[in-house]
């Protein structure tokens, strides 16, 4: 796509104001939510405005989102509980300890769906809606407030055009889709624009070697926060010692602020009741970023974000 007919909200210079945006998380399942924040903490073309938790024990991930702000030196950030639907044990246990609410100095909110609702509304803009877990409370705020939908545009590390998980062709049914089917089918339905890291972006998307090892051993408390997170995350031994896990979310991160290093294709899709989303002469567009133009730039971008910019405000 040629940057000629970019969206003006991505075309971002030094100059210019940092775009706002609002992080929908379900931070503590897969660690890649913890990078995605981590990069737009470390990216100054970003001011994240609200954090809201998303999915399953949303008590217990505000907590672990709270510490990971504490540590990553962001407590000016208003955090948000999402809608709890269940009572599943998060990944990042080990890391998060006994620390409490009661230890964070930053403002936390209980009703996470009206602060987003809240936030969007008053956003001078249209804001960043960047959604990197399953959508269960965009649906919620849509159905209290379907207006927000004329205030607000979403990114969001979604669906399976053409490629599956670890590069296979063909389309698989994605997580963040199949946790919450009608949630998807709800943020589909409503009139806002919405641009999609599908897994044909960033289904392969690591740090290894080098850029890993620098990410690693830096004394940047968003990489060492991230680190620490990730060397206690349950899963970790399934990964190389000198490699990340799939860092889905970071793509979507990325989108918030920029979409020079991929190439972006509007297709129609529609979301089957098994998940997947399938294009369809029928569907909604949707900007999809379908493959790379330069994935070594991004993945010197993340690096640079959690490496080598001030995490302070």
């Amino acid at each position: 796509m040629s940057g000629l007919i970019l969206s003006a909200a991505f075309l971002f210079s030094a100059s210019a104001a940092p775009i706002p945006v609002i992080l929908d998380t379900d931070l503590g399942d897969d660690i890649d939510d913890t990078w995605a924040l981590a990069m737009l903490l470390g990216s100054p073309q970003v001011d994240v405005k609200l954090i809201v938790t998303a999915s399953d024990d949303t008590p217990t991930k505000t907590r672990l989102v709270a510490k990971i702000l504490d540590g990553m030196g962001r407590t000016d950030i208003p955090l948000a509980q999402g809608v709890k639907n269940s009572d599943n044990k998060i990944n990042q246990a080990q890391w998060l300890g006994d620390y409490q609410l009661t230890q964070y100095k930053g403002e936390v909110i209980d009703d996470g769906v009206g602060a987003l609702i809240d936030e969007i509304k008053n956003a001078k803009d249209k804001i960043a809606l960047c959604v990197i877990g399953p959508q269960t409370n965009i649906k919620a705020a849509l159905e209290r407030d379907p207006s927000i939908a004329e205030k607000a545009r979403v990114i969001l590390m979604a669906g399976s055009v053409h490629i599956g998980y670890d590069g296979k062709e063909g389309r698989s049914p994605e997580w963040n889709v199949v946790k919450d089917v009608p949630a998807a089918k709800a943020v589909f339905a409503a009139p806002w624009e919405i641009t999609m890291a599908p897994l044909d972006i960033c289904g392969t998307l690591r740090l290894v070697g080098p850029r890993y090892n620098a990410v690693k051993v830096s004394k940047n408390p968003l990489a060492s926060t991230t680190i620490d997170n990730y060397e206690n995350w349950v899963n970790r031994k399934q990964h190389p010692a000198d490699s990340s896990s799939i860092l889905f979310d970071t793509a979507a991160a990325y989108l918030a602020f920029d979409e020079s290093l991929m190439e972006i294709e509007t297709v129609k899709l529609s979301v089957d009741d098994k998940g997947n989303t399938v294009p369809d002469e029928n569907g909604r567009p949707v900007r999809c970023a379908l493959r790379w133009k330069d994935r070594e730039a991004f993945e010197q971008l993340l690096l640079d974000a959690l490496t080598k910019t001030s995490p302070a405000k």
